[in-house]
Parts: C-alpha cells; structure tokens; sequence
C-alpha cells in the first residue's frame, strides 16, 4: 500500500489538470457535459496529497456506459464504483501525470459532494487553511493507513458540507462511506 503523504500546495495542479483534461475531452466531448478539476487540489493554497482527481461529468446515468467504452478507448481501466454510488473509478494510462479520474452523472450525490467541498474551500480560506493543517497531522500520524486519515477528515468535511447546504441523508451517506469499517 502507499504512504499517504500530504504536500503543500503545487501552483502546478491546474496545469496538470488541464494536461489531463486536453487528453480526455476529444473521447467523450460529444456525450460529457464538463470535466472538473475537484478534490484538493483544486484548492488554491490547500495542502493535499499530490494527486490530481478529475471527474468527467455526463448528463444523467445513461451516458455512463458509453463514458466508460470512451475512456477505455484512451487506455483508461474501469475499476467500478469503489464503493461510492454514482462515481465510476478509472486506473489511469501510462504517460499522463498522476491522477485520478472519476464518471459521474450530473445528478450524482457523489459529484456533489466533491464540488460542494472544492466550492466551499474555495471561497472559505480559513477553513481551507484549517483543513490543509489537519490534513498534514493526519498524514503524519497515518502515514500507512489511509483508512484511518479518511476516518479523521470526515468530522471537518462534513462541517463543510453541511455549511454548503447538504441534505442529513447525503451527509450521512457520505459520512458512512468515509467513515472505518
């Protein structure tokens, strides 16, 4: 398994996600709505672990089929939904900068957790300051369990969300999803 490793923030994330979106865009152009730069990294300032994660957004659940024959057609592997509805999980090909890429319908919970988090951070610098910080404690201390870093995110990134105006049952799926089995 990998170390989990939080670095500060890469002025170069934005550039490494277009890198990857210029890539993606001319396979599924005709059938994605966006392709969005969420998580962490697309945080100016925030502190995160150095992966880039890409979401290709499609109009509603019956374009995912084609999505996933389009990305595979670009060496993308499918990996299913890793356990989160409505996100469908891609290895990625080799060549392109580290990355993870996700599937999801427009009306997805999982969509809208990753935009609501990123929207928030974003216009909310203390809180992406305090969140950068507890990242990089949690890193330290679960170094060789992502599990447990998950787990220590969850109470701060509902906060978050629920400021962002979530549902309590999106919440609370989304913390059942992050939370240790």
């Amino acid at each position: 398994m990998a170390r989990v490793v939080v670095v500060d923030y890469d002025a170069r994330w934005p550039e490494i996600f277009e890198a990857v979106r210029s890539q993606i865009w001319p396979a599924v152009c005709d059938v994605a709505t966006t392709i969005e730069h969420v998580g962490s990294t697309a945080v100016p300032g925030l502190a995160a672990k150095p992966i880039v994660d890409v979401s290709v957004v499609v109009p509603t659940g019956r374009e995912v089929p084609i999505g996933i024959e389009r990305l595979a057609r670009i060496g993308y592997a499918h990996q299913g939904n890793l356990g989160i509805d409505g996100r469908e999980a891609f290895a990625s090909p080799p060549g392109l900068p580290r990355h993870n890429l996700y599937l999801c319908p427009g009306d997805s919970p999982a969509l809208r957790n990753h935009l609501a988090v990123r929207d928030y951070l974003r216009a909310h610098p203390g809180a992406a300051d305090a969140y950068g910080a507890l990242k990089k404690r949690l890193a330290t201390r679960f170094a060789d369990d992502i599990g447990g870093y998950v787990d220590g995110k969850t109470d701060m990134l509902l906060g978050f969300l629920r400021s962002a105006g979530l549902d309590p049952a999106e919440l609370e799926t989304i913390e059942r999803a992050n939370r240790r089995r």
